[in-house]
């Protein structure tokens, strides 16, 4: 069974850190996002990968290859213009002839993908919907179903007016090929905003599988410095190249830290970093690669990626 991850759009709600990489590739615990999610596809079986590309589609395909470094074989699908989330699912149509898992690359999630494809294999569903509880669904998409898991209803980014259920589309699917007849050729359009309703309205069974797993969309930029923190209280289980030196505190190779330097737990200091004298690292703080703190200098629950000086 193949996965398709978006990688495709420029974005904009993290636009200031996107201005020179996709967000996909933004480090989290110093790996790109998007190798986040390869790692979890793989973790589940998923060992044939599409990536839709756009905005500096070369980044990504440098980084990843051909995937065989990764464990898996990634081929990539180009978007000209911006399709939107199903727009640039059918511009990869040629290799999506079986059913097909959906995600974006620019979330961070450890959702139990084998659970998902075993309740949309058992419900006869043309398309599955992974679902999850929010305190605060402002946001995002509501998906309402009945006690069967069938959908009822969508309402996208609602007010608080609006609000009739907690529960939103994380925009992870299991698809059939045959939703790709209802997607139209060459212009932008969405699934949940679009597609899905359109086949709702014609009766066609899409039902919502919930999770209790964690899942974040890093739209923001309190988003993005959030998932830093909950990873570091391992709330999400992702892998990360570091050793742990003490309970809560890793370290990357070739890092010097000085004697004097305190750090606060928890907290990731990347490969090849130098902590001069006095230094201090309260909790939450996240250093990428050849980061140089220097003398007495404090830092707070901050995330600073590769080659800063400080």
């Amino acid at each position: 069974m193949k996965a398709v991850i978006m990688a495709g759009g420029e974005g904009t709600r993290l636009r200031p850190l996107t201005v020179n990489q996709p967000k996909p590739m933004l480090p989290m615990m110093n790996r790109p996002m998007a190798e986040h999610i390869v790692a979890l596809l793989r973790a589940h079986g998923f060992d044939e990968i599409v990536v839709t590309v756009g905005f500096l589609a070369n980044t990504i395909r440098t980084y990843f290859g051909d995937g065989s470094e990764f464990g898996v074989r990634i081929i990539y699908a180009t978007e000209a213009t911006p399709l939107g989330t199903a727009g640039s699912v059918l511009n990869a149509r040629d290799e999506l002839n079986e059913r097909f898992l959906v995600v974006s690359g620019d979330v961070l999630t450890d959702i139990d993908l084998t659970e998902l494809v075993k309740y949309h294999e058992s419900s006869g569903a043309v398309a599955t919907l992974a679902l999850k509880a929010m305190e605060n669904p402002l946001e995002f998409g509501i998906v309402i179903t009945d006690e069967d898991g069938r959908v009822e209803r969508f309402l996208e980014k609602p007010t608080w007016g609006q609000v009739f259920s907690d529960t939103i589309n994380t925009g992870i699917y299991v698809l059939e090929p045959e939703v790709l007849d209802h997607i139209p050729v060459g212009v932008a359009s969405d699934f949940s905003g679009e597609v899905f309703p359109a086949m709702l309205e014609q009766s066609m069974p899409l039902f919502g599988w919930v999770t209790d797993r964690y899942w974040e969309d890093v739209g923001t930029l309190d988003a993005y410095l959030r998932v830093h923190e909950e990873a570091l209280d391992q709330k999400v289980h992702v892998d990360f190249d570091a050793f742990s030196l003490r309970p809560g505190v890793w370290v990357g190779e070739g890092a010097e830290i000085d004697p004097t330097a305190s750090i606060v737990a928890p907290a990731l200091i990347g490969a090849n970093c130098r902590i001069g004298p006095g230094v201090h690292l309260g909790p939450y703080c996240v250093l990428g690669s050849n980061v140089r703190v220097r003398d007495g200098a404090d830092l707070q629950r901050c995330v600073a990626q590769d080659n800063c000086y400080i």
